[in-house]
């Protein structure tokens, strides 16, 4: 059960990241 809570963790941070990444994009774009 441990890892599985790990391997979601991992899952949502890497999509944040993603998130994140395209939201600097965005506001480069437009300033």
């Amino acid at each position: 059960m441990g890892s599985v809570v790990k391997w979601r963790k991992k899952k949502m941070s890497k999509h944040q990241h993603k998130k994140l990444l395209k939201k600097t994009r965005w506001q480069r774009r437009h300033p």
